[in-house]
Order: C-alpha cells, then sequence, then structure tokens
C-alpha cells in the first residue's frame, strides 16, 4: 500500500517510465501526479503537444502508459489512471514549461518560506534550469527549481497583461 510519504516517488517512476513511450507517440508530459482521493488512488498523467491534443491522444496514451505499468508493476495497490490536458491553467514543472510562459502570471508554491512567503502569484520574468524569476509588485524573487513545490500558469490573468 502506499502512503502520502513515496507519492512523489511513484510519480517520478512514472514520470520516467512513461516519457519515452508518450514522445514516441508526439506529446509530451507536462505532470504526473499519484495521490489518494475520495474514490481510491488515481494516478493522473497530463499530456500536451503545440497543436494540442484530442480525445483519442489521451486514449492511446493511457492504453500504451497502462500496459507499461502492468509489466513495470510500480504501484502495488489498485489505482485509476487518468490521462487528460493540462487545461488552461497548466502545471509548470521543468524548466522548459517555466520557458515557454515568461512575461505570463503565474502562481508558485515552494516548499521553504522565503521571507516567511511560501506562495506567490506574480509575472515569470525569467527561468533557467536552476532557477526562475518573479516579480511580485516591484520586488523580483529568484527561487531555485528545486524549491518549487508547485507552479501553474493563470491563463486568464496572463490574457489581462
Amino acid at each position: 500500500m502506499s502512503t502520502i510519504d513515496d507519492t512523489g516517488q511513484v510519480a517520478s517512476q512514472v514520470w520516467d517510465l512513461a516519457d519515452p513511450l508518450v514522445r514516441a507517440e508526439g506529446m509530451e508530459i507536462i505532470e504526473v501526479e499519484y495521490r489518494r482521493e475520495s474514490h481510491g488512488w488515481v494516478l493522473r498523467v497530463y499530456i500536451d503537444r503545440e497543436d494540442g491534443i484530442s480525445v483519442d491522444d489521451c486514449a492511446e496514451v493511457s492504453r500504451v502508459v497502462g500496459d507499461a505499468m502492468d509489466v513495470a508493476d510500480i504501484i502495488h495497490n489498485h489505482y485509476h489512471l487518468e490521462v487528460s490536458s493540462p487545461g488552461l491553467d497548466r502545471p509548470l514543472r521543468r524548466y522548459e514549461h517555466f520557458q515557454r510562459y515568461i512575461g505570463k502570471t503565474v502562481e508558485v508554491r515552494i516548499k521553504e518560506p522565503i521571507q516567511g512567503r511560501r506562495k506567490f502569484k506574480c509575472i515569470l520574468e525569467a527561468a533557467s534550469p536552476e532557477a526562475i524569476v518573479l516579480n511580485c509588485d516591484g520586488r523580483t524573487h529568484e527561487i531555485p527549481l528545486l524549491d518549487v513545490d508547485r507552479a501553474r500558469l493563470c491563463y486568464f490573468e496572463s490574457l489581462e497583461k
């Protein structure tokens, strides 16, 4: 049975397993989540490509990843596999994801507080493989990527800018 402590490790292992399979289908993984929800354990894989994805794309990736998961036996308890689009307020996880949305509004939650603050909703000013730079009302915060717990694009706020 999985515990909350190892959900991140499971998600990381699934990402490593699924990434080449998803790339072979011409898509990329945006995020992998593994968590307990009201109806049980859920493994959620968000995929995308430049021209968007369809329901058929999600079904194909679900089949391919599901087969690979059965063989790899990474998760030892019952779970539901969901494959979907990341949506408009998409998660930002890797350097490349942040790089695409420089100048846009993002929400970022960090692992350890900076000046007593863990949550930021501001303009993504820069991104490198090591860190992101956020501009919050004229104040700049450089945050190492390893310190980012969760981040997402704020699509509608970005349209207003």
